[in-house]
């Protein structure tokens, strides 16, 4: 009866690396759908208008059916085998893949107009213009929609994203209708170099970020056509990062494929869950929610029963609504406390369904990984914004490769020694120094004062605090990481 008991335990084991690993990953999560997205939600909510409010809107829902929709061609390709002739996906991946990458060109090189200090550069980024109008309706300039309320580079970005996906699994499908091997190959030197390239690039914009910024740098490169120069070094920036994301987004996507590949039986399931039940729900309420939300606070302005529309809105013209309006800090509060409460108790949810429903859980912390990393730069697109929302974009999508390579056996015992003294003063330290490291990244990016104001000092060109404990923190939490894998301590 004790062999028995026993043997039910092992399964239950966990190595003290894969542990920190996962602690890491789920504080991350957590610290972003607890704490930044109800913050930004807040921020954009009591605008003076509701434009950022509403492109934060589309873009949710955009990423969300955008992984729905990647979703659906993994379990189209590999459930157990293709519905569909893997080949239709590739070709349809390419037209995806050539029509975003094109719209997003078309956004950000095209009918720009600079101001003198190029402070303000406005492209056909956004539609509405201020100067279109369209059969108008409550004040909006394109029936009820306000400027600015569609962002082309967004769309682009994210049709760019979904067409790649379906060229990268259907090539694999194809691959796989030739090769009968399903075994999980574990983090091949493929997937080990794309993690490794991508941080590399991630650390060379880094050290150049640290020395100027690209407005600066832009003018000193062609004086006499300060925009030309500007432009040169955006898009060099975003070749630079582009190929970092891709890099990423290579590895995490190999990873889960590799991951799921034996037991598909098993996670296929909790892969369409995560789908339909959480993304293509969450998208839809989105979108829907970008589409009445002007012409809602007409609707709710006018509200006398115990001063209820004068509690959730705010309109700087009484003549003027909902063209003036925006909602209060109060509904600003109901909402965060809706979107916290859902997340923490999705997170409650995780820990009590991890024995029972444990495929589930890690099958949905990845995508959810990785969903957070498609957000962090999709809700960012905005010229001055798009540089931190890539580097953004490739830590996380980092750290989902990263997941990805230890979920698949992280209940092994992989160890000989005890933990000890000296293995608890290494997970403590680790742990440690990974927090102020990331303390310190988090610093780096400034999308608005309102959004992520840093905490430690850090400007282009400037001060460098934020940096140098990047560096220094980053280093010392790497070589404790590399004692503690490898001396294998044991739980």
């Amino acid at each position: 009866m004790q062999q028995v008991v026993q043997q039910r335990e092992v399964p239950e084991r966990i190595s003290w690396a894969r542990a920190l690993i996962f602690a890491a990953g789920f504080f991350l999560i957590a610290a972003i759908l607890l704490g930044q997205l109800p913050s930004v939600v807040y921020a954009e909510m009591t605008s003076a208008t509701l434009e950022q409010f509403e492109q934060l809107c589309l873009s949710l829902a955009f990423v969300c059916l955008g992984g729905f929709t990647i979703v659906q061609v993994i379990v189209l390709l590999f459930d157990p085998k293709p519905l569909l002739p893997p080949v239709i996906f590739t070709v349809l991946g390419a037209i995806l893949g050539v029509a975003g990458l094109a719209l997003s060109l078309w956004a950000t090189m095209t009918g720009c107009v600079p101001n003198k200090d190029l402070t303000l550069v406005t492209c056909n980024q956004y539609f509405p213009a201020k100067t279109t109008y369209w059969n108008p309706v409550l004040g909006g300039n394109v029936l009820w929609f306000q400027p600015r309320a569609v962002d082309f580079v967004m769309i682009g970005l994210t049709v760019l994203g979904v067409g790649l996906a379906m060229i990268f699994y259907g090539v694999l499908a194809l691959r796989e209708m030739h090769n009968p091997d399903r075994r999980d190959l574990g983090t091949t030197p493929t997937i080990r170099w794309m993690i490794i390239g991508s941080i590399l690039l991630l650390i060379l914009f880094l050290f150049a970020y640290n020395k100027t910024s690209d407005l600066t740098l832009g003018q000193q490169l062609i004086p006499d056509h300060p925009f030309v120069g500007y432009k040169l070094v955006q898009l060099l920036i975003s070749i630079i990062l582009g190929a970092a994301i891709f890099l990423a987004l290579g590895a995490f996507a190999l990873r889960l494929h590799y991951l799921m590949r034996p037991v598909r039986k098993r996670t296929m399931s909790a892969l369409y869950i995560v789908g339909a039940l959480g993304l293509a729900q969450t998208g839809a309420i989105f979108l829907v929610l970008w589409a009445v939300v002007y012409p809602l606070l007409a609707l709710i302005h006018p509200w006398t029963f115990i001063g209820l529309g004068s509690y959730l809105t705010n309109c700087a013209r009484p003549s003027v609504v909902p063209g003036s309006c925006s909602f209060t800090q109060d509904a600003a509060s109901i909402v965060d406390t809706i979107i916290t409460s859902a997340f923490f108790g999705l997170f409650m949810a995780a820990i009590w369904a991890w024995k029972s429903h444990r495929n589930l859980v890690i099958v949905s912390s990845i995508v959810t990984t990785a969903v957070i990393g498609a957000t962090a730069l999709l809700v960012h697109t905005a010229p001055a914004q798009l540089p931190t929302a890539m580097m953004l974009c490739v830590a996380i999508l980092v750290l989902a490769a990263i997941w990805t390579a230890v979920s698949r056996g992280e209940f092994a015992v992989v160890g000989e020694n005890n933990l000890g003294c000296l293995g608890q003063w290494l997970v403590v330290g680790t742990c440690l120094l990974v927090y102020l490291a990331a303390f310190a990244f988090f610093s780096i990016p400034s999308f608005n004062a309102e959004e992520t104001p840093p905490n430690v000092p850090f400007a282009p060109g400037g001060t460098s605090d934020a940096f140098v404990m990047l560096v220094i923190l980053g280093l010392l939490a790497g070589v404790q990481f590399f004692f503690l894998v490898r001396n294998r301590y044991k739980v």
